[in-house]
């Protein structure tokens, strides 16, 4: 997956998620536009090129042009619109492959001939007029080549478990840097599997092994005796070894839930992509 990488600031924390939210949009899915995007934190006055409130936000696809297409449209819908928003690349600079830029696309667009590029923190950033002042957008965002798709899935014996199983584990891997989950919150009900087997056209459907409320319907159903419910948590992240550390600490927060029957992970058999990420050996990692 090619991956960028950008800080939201505003005012206030409450406009800058509110501008992190928006231009998530809905990037929960790799199998359906626009691809996958997620907070990945939020982040420290310090840490703020402007000194204000913000949060990190990822945004994945696996085709580059498209990449290059919806992280610029996520800026523009959900950054410039927002009050006092603005955007800055955030791609550490050693894992930066390619660069997506800001000119002649919408975002300097609106600008309609007003807006010029200044200086900001050390930074190259258009200076936006909007009618509460100036929107700042850097001229251009990292891109890295990432990986997409790490996963586990935790089986408890209750909703209410599982869930707050999944939500403890999601909590965990926000200390993990270089990190982030595509899913509402985080969390995943709609666990899949590759293709269809009544729909031959489907490019992903309902992962039927791991659904309990229908286990007796399924031939080969992998839900064990006292399992009632199943959450996935996906772990998209810049480099394998920030993904498979996330995977770790997430299922070790996970399990400290009572009620939790099992931990497992949607295999697709290689038919996604080449890597491979073993649980066990990912729970041996220091």
């Amino acid at each position: 997956m090619y991956i960028g990488r950008f800080i939201i600031t505003a005012s206030t924390r409450r406009w800058a998620l509110a501008s992190a939210l928006e231009a998530k949009g809905l990037g929960v899915s790799a199998t359906l536009g626009p691809g996958e995007a997620g907070i990945e934190r939020e982040i420290s006055i310090e840490e703020s090129p402007d000194k204000r409130p913000g949060y990190l936000l990822d945004a994945g696809h696996r085709d580059r042009k498209e990449l290059n297409y919806w992280l610029i449209a996520r800026i523009r819908k959900g950054v410039l619109p927002t009050p006092t928003a603005s955007a800055f690349d955030a791609m550490p600079e050693e894992m930066a492959q390619y660069h997506a830029e800001v000119k002649d696309t919408p975002i300097q667009i609106f600008g309609d001939g007003y807006e010029e590029i200044v200086e900001r923190d050390g930074r190259a950033v258009y200076k936006i007029p909007r009618m509460d002042g100036f929107c700042y957008i850097e001229t251009k965002f990292g891109v890295a080549r990432g990986i997409a798709g790490g996963n586990f899935l935790i089986l408890g014996e209750s909703q209410a478990t599982a869930l707050m199983a999944a939500e403890i584990a999601v909590e965990a891997i926000r200390e993990v840097p270089y990190v982030f989950d595509p899913c509402a919150g985080g969390v995943a009900a709609s666990g899949t599997k590759v293709g269809g087997k009544k729909y031959k056209n489907a490019v992903a459907t309902t992962n039927d092994a791991f659904c309990p409320s229908i286990k007796e319907r399924v031939g080969e159903s992998k839900i064990p005796p006292g399992v009632n419910c199943v959450y996935e948590v996906f772990v998209n992240g810049l480099n394998l070894t920030s993904v498979e550390r996330a995977m770790k600490v997430g299922i070790e927060a996970a399990t400290t839930v009572a009620g939790i029957k099992k931990i497992s992970a949607g295999n697709y058999g290689g038919k996604l992509g080449k890597i491979l990420i073993p649980l066990k050996k990912v729970l041996e990692m220091h």
